[in-house]
Formats: C-alpha cells, structure tokens, sequence
C-alpha cells in the first residue's frame, strides 16, 4: 500500500518563515522533532501520512493558517521520519501514537485540541481520538487511511510480510521503493477501526478525492458510518487525487478548519 510523500505549493505558504524544529526526548534516548505555534485553542494537530513528515505542504499551508490567525498549532515527526531519530522500520502505529501524546504532555498541552490527519494520519487521529476522549473537539481526515494493513494488500502481499518480514512496493512518489515492515503491519490489523462502532462523539469532517488511486474514497464512507458522531460530513472532491495538493483543495481545508467550533 503506496502512500507518499507530498510537496506542494499554495499561497498559504508564499510568505511563511519555517521554524526551526525543536526536540522531545524519549526515556529510550529518541528524540522526536516538533514545530509548536503557540496561540489560542483548541490545538491543532497535524498528523502526517505514512512515510511523510510534518514539512509535507498540507501541514506547512495550515501552519501558516495559524501563525496569521493566533492559533495554537503541534505537528511533529514520528519516531524514524523526518527530522527524528530512530529508524522507521520500529515504527508502529501504536509507538507514534505514544510519540504524539508524550509531546503533547511535554508541552502541557492538556486542553481541547482539533486533530488533522493525513492518509495513514487519518488511521493515527482515531486511535488519538479514543485516547483522548472528550478533549478532542474536532478531527478532519485527508484521504483517511484507517485498515490500510488490510485492504491495502492481497493475501499474497500480507503472506510475504509475515514470512520475509518486509514487503517493497514501487513508490510513484519517489526513487527508493516503499517498505511495509511485519511490526508495522501486525499493530495495524490489531488496531482496526472499521469492524465496529467507534466511540467518536465530536465533529468530524472527512476529504476525499474521487481520484484517489491509493485510498479509496469509500473508506470515508465506510469510516463515516462507524462514526458515533451525528456530525459527520464528506466532501469529496470529484478531481481530487491521493494527496489534494492543489490551491483550491488547500484553500477547501483551510476554510473547513476555519469554520469548526
């Protein structure tokens, strides 16, 4: 299952001054790397997609977003991406979900916050949600990917995965293939979201290109009746591919986030 890396440009962006990463210490020696706004609430958290990093063009377009409108703004690197240590071969769905709370708790953010997830971000922001519990006021999913470990592959993939321990597959998105690793995957189909109701209770806003070669956009639905919430609502965009990197689809988010409570 593909799901890459993005760089975008938007008019968001034209002007925006990117921070220099800050670093979170993990007790195993591990340091995560964050960018933190600071504003008023709800936080907004952004996390990546698989593979990608919190310098992708969706979360610098809503950093900017935030910095001009005094919002308090996370969004980080897990654990083996981007500009943290560690190799992303250990990486789980379940240690960058640790990896996202024990940053949120070093800065004390223990107020309401609105969760943004990008593809395998999408899978990241339930698991948070249900962690969370009343704290997360809003989530928005991007080409949300929760169960990816089981649609996203043939039996014959998932069969080479638990006897190589590692599957590569041609990545559209850059030179290197892309590795889906056997720990990876087995906490994936431990954590699934789409076999039963899920205890979401806040709004919840979910993107979806109909283009989308790598997500399709029926997970959304699928996702959205399993939602508890009442307020739940799709967009979907008719000429939107996987990663809805086009100025109207980031003008399209800027404006939902804008528009949550």
């Amino acid at each position: 299952m593909v799901l890459g890396l993005e760089r975008i440009n938007s008019h968001y962006m034209a002007e925006f001054i990117e921070p220099a990463p800050e670093f979170f210490t993990r007790n195993d020696g591990i340091r995560i790397a964050y960018r933190h706004i600071k504003g008023d609430g709800p936080t907004l958290i952004f996390l990546p997609g698989y593979m990608s990093d919190m310098q992708g063009g969706k979360a610098q377009a809503v950093a900017q977003w935030a910095a001009d409108n005094g919002r308090d703004m996370l969004r980080l690197d897990y654990s083996g991406c981007g500009e943290s240590d560690g190799e992303f071969a250990d990486g789980t769905l379940s240690l960058w979900r640790d990896d996202v709370l024990a940053v949120m708790d070093s800065l004390s953010i223990n107020g309401d916050v609105q969760l943004i997830g990008s593809s395998m971000g999408g899978w990241l922001m339930l698991m948070l949600a249900q962690k969370l519990g009343p704290r997360v006021n809003a989530i928005i999913g991007i080409a949300a990917a929760p169960d990816f470990t089981d649609w996203g592959f043939s039996d014959a993939d998932k069969q080479i995965i638990r006897n190589d321990g590692v599957l590569y597959e041609d990545n559209p998105y850059g030179p290197n293939p892309t590795p889906n690793y056997r720990g990876f995957w087995e906490d994936g189909e431990a954590h699934k979201m789409l076999t039963g109701i899920l205890p979401i209770n806040c709004p919840v806003r979910l993107l979806h290109g109909q283009n989308d070669t790598d997500v399709p956009w029926n997970i959304s639905m699928q996702l959205a009746e399993k939602l508890r919430s009442s307020d739940v609502q799709i967009i979907l965009i008719k000429d939107g591919d996987h990663r809805l990197s086009h100025a109207s689809d980031i003008d399209l988010l800027i404006n939902i986030i804008a528009r949550l409570p």
